[in-house]
Formats: structure tokens, sequence, C-alpha cells
């Protein structure tokens, strides 16, 4: 039997999968409280797929005695919380938040250093079940992606929304952890979807209902509206979706720029993007936090020549380059700092990249200590297009080729083998507690 042979208003149970047959709450089946059931239950095909607090929900399958604690994942005198368990949610605790807010909030919490080597092999068995469903998955993270399923139902012998809700038991019966499902008609809303009911959810927004759903949430529900652009919202008097459905495209582009389309359209559940096997990277960045704070040039130059020579490598290994560096900087007191230059030319080499950071990180040398500095490229193009011979500076020219050349005997004999002044002897001045590459999907501003 077919989706179109049942009910979508009696739905099915989640837990053992049995069509239901009358409106219960209850499966007749095996009794279960888990009964999905939607208008649109069997028509729609954009799913996201996201791990329950991944990190802490595999340390606590591998180490049974954590179950029934509060458990934060992260640590080190300076880190901050990769992720907690929903134990440590409850108590305040979050992602990103630094480590002795952290416990501060939830002093009774076990803290468990990251595994990312753990993490990552977890995060790839999941992947190759979501490739098992449909050849259209998006990964965004190690835990999470997009998936379109339109149609797998022949191969599959079940509706979309059914192969998800056996997918999730498959993942928590021979994988040990559990994930959310969002499945709706667009990327938008099946996200938004999938935190509606963590962790275990499988929660569904239909076209039907896009409008009324969107226009009691808040702002910030919008893809893309961060702390800044939200402020910035409320000033105008926005704070809810249903707001900016009231307003004209034109006048939202005016007050906004480019997102105020965004804003526009995504306010009305509209949604073009599709599900791709690999997206675009939007940004090369890396950026380290330091154990303790620095304001010195001494300290923060050397490793911003490093920073800039990792981001270099990952550019030419992706034959990539770009036209804007973007320097971050997290002060002591955790306010961050953003700024950038777009370059006449795009670049992937680690001496401009360096140099122009340098011009942006020397206007912040003001004596104010910074606990974390980044840099990074956005704005991508292919590598081809990078960097053509400098006429004015020749310099700049010269240290191209010797920084082509640095890379073949580096490419021979491993990155210690030619360092620069910049960086000789100098590699642990700051005593980087966490050094990390955000990736790229991973957007520093």
């Amino acid at each position: 039997m077919t989706a179109s042979d049942h009910n979508p208003d009696f739905g099915f149970c989640r837990d053992c999968l049995a069509y239901l047959t009358r409106h219960v709450r209850r499966c007749d089946a095996c009794g279960s409280p888990r009964v999905l059931r939607h208008d649109e239950l069997y028509g729609l095909t954009v799913a996201h797929i996201d791990c329950d607090a991944f990190y802490a929900t595999v340390e606590k399958r591998d180490n049974p005695e954590l179950a029934d604690k509060p458990l934060i994942i992260g640590g080190g005198k300076r880190g901050v919380v990769s992720t907690a368990c929903y134990l440590a949610r409850i108590k305040g605790v979050h992602s990103a938040m630094p480590m002795f807010k952290a416990l501060k909030a939830c002093p009774e919490a076990v803290v468990v250093r990251p595994d990312m080597e753990k993490y990552s092999r977890v995060g790839r068995e999941v992947r190759q079940m979501m490739e098992e469903l449909t050849p259209l998955v998006q990964p965004i993270s190690i835990d999470e992606a997009f998936l379109e399923l339109a149609g797998t139902e022949a191969l599959h012998r079940n509706p979309p929304a059914r192969t998800l809700a056996r997918f999730a038991k498959r993942v928590e019966d021979e994988i040990g952890i559990t994930v959310s499902i969002g499945l709706s008609y667009c990327k938008f809303l099946a996200k938004v979807a999938s935190d509606l009911e963590k962790p275990r959810g499988f929660s569904i927004i239909g076209e039907a209902e896009a409008l009324d759903f969107l226009k009691v949430q808040p702002v910030t529900k919008i893809w893309g509206v961060g702390k800044a652009l939200a402020a910035s919202l409320e000033r105008d008097g926005i704070t809810t979706i249903g707001q900016l459905q009231l307003m004209d495209e034109s006048l939202l582009m005016r007050r906004y720029g480019a997102i105020g389309q965004r804003l526009f359209r995504l306010s009305r559940g509209q949604d073009a993007r599709q599900v791709h096997t690999r997206d675009t990277a939007k940004s090369i960045s890396s950026e380290t936090t330091f154990n303790d704070d620095h304001a010195d040039r001494e300290t923060l130059v050397p490793i911003l020549r490093s920073l800039s020579e990792k981001v270099s490598r990952r550019l030419k290994k992706n034959d990539m380059a770009g036209h804007t560096i973007v320097l971050k900087l997290k002060s002591a007191d955790f306010r961050i700092r953003t700024r950038n230059r777009r370059l006449d030319d795009p670049t992937c080499l680690a001496d401009r990249i360096f140099r122009t950071g340098l011009a942006l990180l020397e206007r912040e040398m003001d004596g104010t200590k910074y606990r974390l500095l980044g840099i990074g490229v956005s704005d991508l193009t292919k590598a081809d297009l990078a960097d053509p011979p400098d006429l004015v500076d020749q310099g700049a020219t010269k240290r191209a080729i010797a920084e082509h050349a640095i890379d073949k005997v580096r490419d021979r004999f491993g990155r210690q083998a030619v360092e620069t002044g910049y960086t000789f002897g100098r590699r642990s001045a700051a005593a980087p507690q966490r050094d990390r590459d955000p990736g790229e999907e991973t957007d520093l501003q």
C-alpha cells in the first residue's frame, strides 16, 4: 500500500511505523504516543536532520554513568562550551558560553574535553545512512544536513515522512544517538521545524500554514538574522516576522540593503534554494583562542602570520582565492570586533592575506587585550584569477615567487621545513588554548 491509500489525518506511528486507521492519541499497534499526523504529511519532501546535542550524546552513549548527569563538552582555563546535554541546557548552559559562566550556572555538571576524531567518525556513520535515503544530501556541519527526498517513494516503498521516521529509529538503534527531523516544502522551514521539538523531534511545517506559523515567530527565526541585525530591526520597531509580512519589498531593501529582500521572501515562506550535494564555500578562515589575554605586537603578529599561512594552504588546496580579507578579534570582555578590506584582485597568497590583516590589526592595537584572533578570506572565486603580477610593488611579486617556492619545499619536507622571520622560534609565544578552522561553510562575520 502507498501513502495515497492512507489518510494523513490519521498518520502513522513513529516508533513501530504502523499506519493508523483512525484518529487516536496512541498507536493501536504498540501503544506509543509518538503519533505523526499532518494535512500535508505525504506531500512534503525537503528535510533537515539534526543530531541532538551531538557531542554530549556520543559521550553519554560511550559512558552510561553519564546518562543522568548534566554534561558539558568543552574545557580548558580559557575554553568555551562546545555543546551541552539537555540537562545542562535547562540550567542555562549553551554553546559558545565561556566555561566559567557555564560552571557557575551548572556547578554539578561533568565536563568532558571534546574528542573530534570520535565525533567525526560517528558523524560519517550518520551521513552514510542519510545517503542511503537519497543522493541529494547537503551537509551543513558534522551533525546536520538537508535532504531532498522527492522521487524516493518508489525506492523505499514509503513516503518521505515515513522513510525519515524509519531512518531516525535506525540511527537510534544502530548508532546509539538521537536525531530531530524537520520536514517542509523548503529548506528554510525544514530547518526551523527541526528545532521545534528537540530532542527526538519530528516536526512538519506545510505550505498552507506557513504564513500563519511565521506570523507569530520572532525575527531571529529568519536565517541570517543575528544579534546585530535583530537589534537594528528592533530599533525600527520590528520584532516579529508578522510585521515583516506587512512591509513592501522595496522598503525593506532601502532600509536594510540586499538582506532586505531575504527578509521579505523568507518572512513569507519563500525559499527557492535547492538541496545541493556540495555548497559553495562562503569563506575560509582560521582562528585561535589564547590561554592569556594579549595586547602586544610581539605576540599577536606571529600568530596572525601563522593563521594566514593556514588559510592560504586551504585556499590553494581547494584552488580558490578571495576578494575580501576579514580580521576577527575578541577582547577580554568577550566583545567581538570584525574588520575587513576588499582587494582589487582576489588572492590566495599568505603574504597578501597577512599584510592586509596586519594593516587591519594595527588599527586595533590600542592597548585592548585580546583573547581570540582570527583571519579569513571571503567573496571566493577560482584561483586562476588570483594574484596577477604587481606592476607597482615589485617586492610583492618577488615575495609571491618566494612563497610558491616555499610551498614546494613544505609539500616535500613538511610544514616545519621552512619558516618566515615572523614565526621562527615563536610558535609557543602565546600558548594558544584552542586553534580551529571554522570551515568552508563558516563565515567569520
